[in-house]
Parts: structure tokens; C-alpha cells; sequence
């Protein structure tokens, strides 16, 4: 008789033995080459759902492989602390945000402690707790020094719901706020900064790192480069000092059919070119467009409006008097907040210029055109008319040719622009690293001495639905002494936004005890960079960037001797459940609690794996999990129950020999390519085979004893605290996880793989390369697990599945 698999009692006792042991303590003095596998921390909502355990079970995986593959594996985890629902919650629930945090960080912990993963629990990092935000501030002021971070007066993205400061990054959709969902307003307010300018050309240069092509198409096109020229349009008299308007236009070729100026509403000029007749009507629309949205104000649909200042300036290339409007949809942004309108080249223009009735010369004649007015805008190319010295040019000769005469002119230049924008850091919040400046009445703007390291969160802030910092209110926090000349003075109240703490959290999981710096040197040249990263593609564009940008940063001022912090980066996809992705806004999570003290963490992390390829998510199966416990289960009673060979032949050996070097390759292979569901179909296959051979005795017991060492250690990865038991249950020595991965021998895994062809109801919908031998069992669960099946599906239950083995799947609903 076989005892029986009790999961729950097997995962205790492992986890607690395996901490006991410190047995994933990791250090610098390993002789194993370095692998810093870095799966993105979660932020402390108060329970992880089955949507964070597929982001970290699957990561656990590959480093546990790396780790047996001789290895020496970082693998840490923390907790991204600061943020506003902490602040929130302070205001709803009456409770502090250090507790409220502390208290889910708590249970954070022990939830993912029941995972079974790798983690070194003394490295670990809490952005909301003094010894790290000390660095935090630190590295503030480092770039402080450095001239990369700076306070100015800018319009900024206000959420008047959260009444705070928001990045570009941080509005999304319809122009809402990422928290809330609230439209978001522009608000002039003295902000700090960061010059992540500086970098944008470097930062589009991504040949050093191997990421998804979409994430760096995403960060190319945020970024936005733009070639084409500044030129000046001189006003008709000077204005505090500036003689002329300057623009950027990637189409220098149409500066002459230039017919009016339009002005964002933010621009300094507005007020100085606005004539006392138009004072109110352009003071009312500035004040109508304070109330609109960035995407209201640039969307294509919209109606274009503008109001006309009074003002004029002068084309330099024909010296024709251009009147200057303001309209919303020039934003204070991009270029210079100012745009040359060329009516007859640009849709935009076109419209406005009908609507206000202003001039539309051609100075790029269409194919065919015979002298008419246009109908439309033309945006192509053409022959130059209405040019001077460039008629009858083709139009793209000139691109070029014009910026150079408009350079030899003086009225202009070759120009490159960015639509990435400095990162605004300021947040008006309680729950945050303050920023370490005081302002002085004598001495200005003076930053904290590092010997005063941290500025610390008063414990004492009283919370009030005002949406305003409590920092601002507390005067022992507010008032303080100048540390250069000893007087009064004022602390800054804002406190940096939380992308500032997991812009450089990488680099203080390689010694965070450290007291001396953000990290220990040595450790930082063992560790860094991060070899892989794993997580989410909504991080493209804010987490990533900013990351990016502070290596080079820190790069730059000696601290770093890498430009790009994550070599490989790896996007995991969504856990779907009840037709939504799973979160907690949404209602509709599952707490992997109920399922690790039934069916045990390793079925929770072997089904997450199999529920389709893991960048592109799948859905979560209440009843599916039920299927991949009964498949651990079967594990354990082909490895217990006691094996006999009664009818030794030598194909069976040659077979089952066969078979295990395929399933070698077959998971490594796998692994390593992040193809978790078909490693496991792989695995169900060689288990399968297994209790075939059990049934026959058709091997010896040393043939079969090494199939299933072979088979422990392939599934030590993924179920590590089955795999570890049964290790231990057939005579292995401690630890599995401290064992080599196998290997192969390429002749023997040499195997016939099909092409499985998936139909639905007939109609061939997807294809997916399997081992010949694949069963029936793993065929129907990789169908049904495949993206490219299951909007066919429309979540209806198959009514029936046909198998052909060896080649196809056809499902019938």
C-alpha cells in the first residue's frame, strides 16, 4: 500500500525545512556564475489574487531551472510601499497609512511565502520604510547636484478628484486619471522635475537589451522623434526682450504657404500680443480650455476653435504679416507651443482657416491641378508653386534644401524634437518620500545635507478629505532651519512620486542592509544588471522608461558602469475569470488561499502554467485546477508504488530510454523559451509513458529507477515541494533543488514532432507543434488552453472532442 499524497502537509513541512536550512540564501562568494532573475514587486493592496501568482509561479520556475543548472540565482522579492490608496484608506478607515501598509505587507508575506518560491527573504526591500527611502532621497539629490532634477512653474495634469499632479504617463484612455478614472485638467503649479529629456535620444537606442518588440515600439513612439526645422517668425515689434515666435515644423517645404500662427493658450506671449480688444474673448477661451482635456483638446473629430489675439508676426521667406491666434489644440508640450499653419498642406489647418475665413495658398501643386482652389487639404507631394527661388522643385528636394537656405538666412535650423516631456515627480500626497529641500527667505532653494538623511514622515499627520498633503498643515514637519545659514525656513511638502522607488529597487535588492550608499559596490558589480525581468506591458511607458533613464542617470554620475538595468525583459499575459481580467477593482478575484490549503501550492502552479502560453494569458477554471491536482496525484503513485520488471525487453528500454532524453530536451527547450504549457503537456506525456511501462514491467528496475530520477528533477521546477518529497522518499539526496538539471544526448532525444492541427467545429483555427507521441489527454487540454481557440469557444462547453492522434483536435460546440 502507498501512503497517500496529503499536499497540505508536504508544502508545510518542505517550506519550513527549506528556510530552516537556508537553503536559498544566495551571496557574492558563490564560484557559480551570477543569473539576477527580477520579477516585478507587487504593490501592498492587502491580498495577492491568482493574477499575482501567475506573474510570479511561472518566474519561480525558471530561476528554480537556472538554479539547478549551476547557477548562483538572485531571485528576490519586496513590496512597492508609497502610494495614494494607502492615503486613501487613511482617509476612509481612519487608519494610518504605515499601519495599513505594514498590516498587508504582513499578509503579503505570508501569502507568498506559501508559493514555494526561491526567494531570499533577507534581501528583502519596503520602499515605504526610512533605510530605503533615505537612498531614495539621496539619489534625489544626487541628481539635484547633477542639474537633472528642478523645480519650475509648468502646467501640469491635475486630478481633481485625487488633487494631486499626474504624468503625461499617468493619463490615460479619454484624457482620465490611471487611480481613478476622473478627467484630468491642466493646473499651473511649481513642480519638481526630473531631465529625462536629456536621454531621449540615447534612450532610443535599445541594441543592448533583448525585449518585446512592442514594448520598445512603445517606448520609441512615446518618445516620439521628430526631424525637420526651427524657424523664426519676427514679431512686428520686440516683447519684453524676444524678437520673434519660434516654431518646429517637420515640413520646412511649406514655409511659404504659411497664412496665420497659432498659439497654445498656455504660451507666454498670449498675453503680451493679445490687443485690448481681444483681452476678454481670449482670456475666456484660455479659461474654457483649463476645463478640457489634453485628448479633447487633440482629438481629430473635434471641432477646431481659436480665438485671434490682435496680435501679427512676419513670414521671413516672403515677408508677409501673419496673424497669430491661440487654439487648444496646440499644446504647450510639443515644440515650442507654437505651430506655422499652412492651410492648403495640413487637414487641421485646412478646417480652421475655412472656419475664420483666412487665406489658403498652394505651394505644393497636386498632380494635375490647374491653378483651382483646393476642395481639401493636399498632403502629399508634388511640384513646388508660390516658392520663390524653389518653384518647380519636386517637393521632397526641398525638405532639406529649404532648411539649409532658411540656416544661410538666419531665420532657421535643422531641429530635432521629442514628444517625451521632463518626468514631473512632484506629488502633492502625505504617502511618499518627502523631497529633501528647504526653502529660505535669505538663501533660496537649498537642498538637505546627506549627513540629515532621511527627511522622515511625521507619524503624527492628521488626515482630512481635503485631498491636500497633511505634510502642508504640520507645522513641526513645515518649519525648520536653513542648513546653510542656520535661519528659518520651509520644508518642501511634496513627496516624490512612487515610480521615483521602483525606479532603482533592482539595485538595493543586491545588499539591502547597506548602510553606507543605496547599494554596496562589490555587490553591485557581482549582481548587476538584472539578467531577466519579468511582468506586465502596462509598465512600458512609465516604469520601464523611468528605469531606463535612471541607469544612465546613475551611469553618469559614476554610481553605475551599465546604461540599460534589465538585459531581457519577458511580458507575462492576464489571468482571465469571469470574462474580465482579474483585479480588485473589478470584483471578480480568486484568493489562492482556498486552493493551497486544499490541493496544495503545486497544483496551484503547475495549472497557472498550463492554462495556456504564458504571454498570453488564459482563463481561470475553477474545474480545470481539479484536473492538473488528479495528474500530481498520479505522479505520486507511479513514483510510490513499488516497481518490478517481470517482462524485460530490450525495445521497451531503448523506447523508455528514448523517451526520457526527448522529455529532457523537450522541458529544457521549454523552459527556457517560457512555453510552460507545452513543458507540462511534455511532462504528461512522459508520465503517461511511465505508467505504461509500470503495467507492462517491460524494464528493469535501474532503467525505470533512472526515469524516474530523471522525471523528479524535470519536475522539481515546477512542483518543488512534490518533487522534493518524493525525492526523499526514493532514496535521494537532500536537496533536489541542489541537484544538476539533466542532461541529453541529441541522438537519442532526436524526435518526430506534428504539427497538431486544431479545428472548431470543423475549421481549422490554430496550429501548435507537439511531440508525435502526445497523448490525448495533453492534445485536448493544449486545444482548449489556446488563445487562438477560445474566442471561438464564446465560453460554451464543448458538446464534443474529436481526436486524431497524430494529428488533430476538432472541437464541436
Amino acid at each position: 500500500m502507498t501512503s497517500p499524497y496529503n499536499p497540505v502537509e508536504i508544502e508545510r513541512k518542505w517550506q519550513a525545512r527549506w528556510a530552516a536550512d537556508r537553503l536559498y540564501e544566495v551571496s557574492e562568494d558563490s564560484p557559480r556564475p551570477k543569473y539576477y532573475a527580477l520579477t516585478m514587486f507587487p504593490y501592498t493592496s492587502g491580498d495577492l489574487h491568482i493574477g499575482h501568482w501567475y506573474a510570479m509561479a511561472p518566474s519561480d520556475v525558471q530561476a528554480r531551472y537556472k538554479r539547478m543548472q549551476g547557477f548562483n540565482v538572485l531571485h528576490p522579492m519586496g513590496f512597492d510601499a508609497f502610494g495614494l490608496p494607502a492615503e486613501n484608506a487613511a482617509i476612509k478607515h481612519g487608519i494610518h497609512p504605515h499601519k495599513w501598509t505594514m498590516d498587508n505587507i504582513e499578509n503579503m508575506r505570508r501569502q507568498l511565502k506559501t508559493i514555494g518560491a526561491i526567494y531570499d527573504w533577507r534581501r528583502e526591500v519596503i520602499t515605504c520604510l526610512p533605510d530605503y527611502y533615505k537612498w531614495t532621497q539621496w539619489l534625489f539629490l544626487k541628481l539635484y547636484h547633477a542639474g537633472l532634477a528642478y523645480r519650475a512653474s509648468a502646467p501640469v495634469n491635475w486630478c481633481p478628484k485625487c488633487q494631486t499632479a499626474l504624468a503625461n504617463e499617468q493619463v490615460v484612455g479619454e484624457g482620465v486619471c490611471d487611480r481613478c478614472e476622473t478627467p484630468v485638467i491642466k493646473k499651473d503649479l511649481e513642480q519638481w522635475f526630473f531631465r529625462i529629456t536629456k536621454y531621449a535620444e540615447e534612450l532610443l537606442d535599445m541594441s543592448q537589451i533583448d525585449w518585446p518588440e512592442k514594448i520598445k515600439t512603445m517606448q520609441t513612439n512615446w518618445i516620439g522623434r521628430s526631424t525637420g526645422a526651427d524657424i523664426d517668425f519676427p514679431l512686428e515689434k520686440p516683447i519684453g526682450g524676444q524678437k520673434a515666435i519660434r516654431i518646429f515644423t517637420t515640413r520646412p517645404d511649406t514655409t511659404f504657404g504659411v497664412t496665420f500662427m497659432v498659439l497654445a493658450p498656455e504660451h507666454p506671449l498670449v498675453p503680451h500680443l493679445t490687443t485690448p480688444a481681444q483681452k476678454a474673448e481670449v482670456e475666456a477661451y484660455i479659461a474654457q480650455t483649463r476645463r478640457a482635456t489634453e485628448v479633447e483638446r487633440t482629438t481629430a473629430e473635434r471641432e477646431k476653435t481659436g480665438v485671434f489675439t490682435g496680435g501679427y508676426c512676419i513670414n521671413p521667406v516672403n515677408g508677409a504679416k501673419v496673424p497669430v491666434f491661440i487654439a487648444d489644440y496646440v499644446l504647450p508640450t510639443y515644440g515650442y507651443g507654437a505651430i506655422m499653419a499652412v492651410p492648403a498642406h495640413d487637414t487641421r489647418d485646412f478646417a480652421f482657416a475655412k472656419k475664420f475665413n483666412l487665406p489658403i495658398p498652394v505651394v505644393i501643386s497636386p498632380p494635375g491641378w490647374e491653378g483651382r482652389p483646393l476642395a481639401e487639404a493636399y498632403t502629399g507631394e508634388g511640384v513646388m508653386v508660390n516658392s520663390g527661388p524653389f518653384n518647380g522643385m519636386p517637393s521632397p528636394e526641398c525638405l532639406k534644401k529649404i532648411t539649409a537656405w532658411l540656416e544661410e538666412k538666419g531665420w532657421g535650423r535643422y531641429a530635432v524634437t521629442y514628444r517625451l516631456r521632463d518626468w514631473l515627480v512632484s506629488r502633492q500626497r502625505y504617502w511618499g518620500a518627502p523631497i529633501p529641500i528647504v526653502y529660505c527667505d535669505t538663501c533660496g532653494t537649498v537642498p538637505v545635507p546627506e549627513k540629515d538623511l532621511p527627511v522622515l514622515l511625521p507619524p503624527d499627520a492628521e488626515f482630512k478629505p481635503t485631498g491636500e498633503s497633511p505634510l502642508k498643515y504640520h507645522a513641526a514637519f513645515v518649519n525648520t532651519e536653513c542648513p546653510k545659514c542656520g535661519g528659518a525656513a520651509k520644508r518642501e511638502t511634496d513627496t516624490m512620486d512612487t515610480h521615483m522607488c521602483s525606479a532603482w529597487y533592482y539595485l538595493r535588492y543586491t545588499s539591502p542592509k547597506y548602510d553606507k550608499g543605496p547599494f554596496e559596490p562589490r555587490a553591485g558589480r557581482y549582481w548587476l544588471p538584472v539578467d531577466l525581468y519579468t511582468g506586465g506591458a502596462e509598465h512600458a511607458v512609465m516604469h520601464l522608461l523611468y528605469a531606463r533613464f535612471f541607469a544612465r542617470a546613475l551611469r553618469d554620475l559614476g554610481l553605475l558602469d551599465f546604461s540599460e538595468p534589465f538585459k531581457k525583459l519577458f511580458n507575462q499575459g492576464t489571468i482571465i475569470y469571469q470574462k474580465a481580467k482579474m483585479s480588485k477593482s473589478k470584483g471578480n478575484v480568486v484568493n489562492p488561499d482556498d486552493y493551497v490549503d486544499t490541493m496544495g501550492a503545486d497544483t496551484i502552479r503547475a495549472y497557472l502554467m498550463f492554462v495556456g502560453p504564458w504571454e498570453q494569458g488564459g482563463e481561470w477554471m475553477d474545474n480545470g485546477i481539479i484536473g492538473m491536482n488528479r495528474w500530481l496525484h498520479r505522479v505520486w503513485n507511479l513514483v510510490e508504488e513499488p516497481y518490478t520488471g517481470n517482462h524485460v525487453n530490450s525495445e521497451a528500454e531503448k523506447e523508455l530510454l528514448r523517451r526520457t532524453h526527448r522529455t529532457v530536451k523537450k522541458v529544457s527547450g521549454d523552459i527556457e523559451r517560457f512555453r510552460f504549457n507545452t513543458m507540462l503537456a511534455a511532462l504528461m506525456e512522459f508520465t503517461n509513458h511511465l505508467t505504461d511501462v509500470r503495467e507492462a514491467g517491460s524494464v528493469a528496475p535501474e532503467s525505470w529507477n533512472n526515469a524516474i530520477t530523471t522525471l523528479l528533477k524535470l519536475l522539481a521546477p515546477t512542483a518543488p515541494h512534490l518533487a522534493e518529497e518524493l525525492w526523499q522518499r526514493t532514496g535521494g539526496q537532500y536537496s533536489i533543488h541542489n541537484q544538476s538539471w539533466p542532461s541529453w544526448d541529441e541522438a537519442l532525444a532526436r524526435e518526430e514532432e506534428i504539427i497538431l492541427v486544431i479545428q472548431v467545429n470543423g475549421k481549422v483555427r490554430d496550429r501548435i507543434s507537439v511531440p508525435a507521441s502526445i497523448s490525448e489527454e495533453a492534445a485536448t487540454g493544449l486545444a482548449l488552453g489556446s488563445e487562438r481557440i477560445k474566442p471561438f469557444l464564446n465560453n460554451q462547453k464543448p458538446r464534443k472532442i474529436i481526436y486524431v492522434p497524430g494529428k488533430l483536435v476538432n472541437i464541436v460546440v
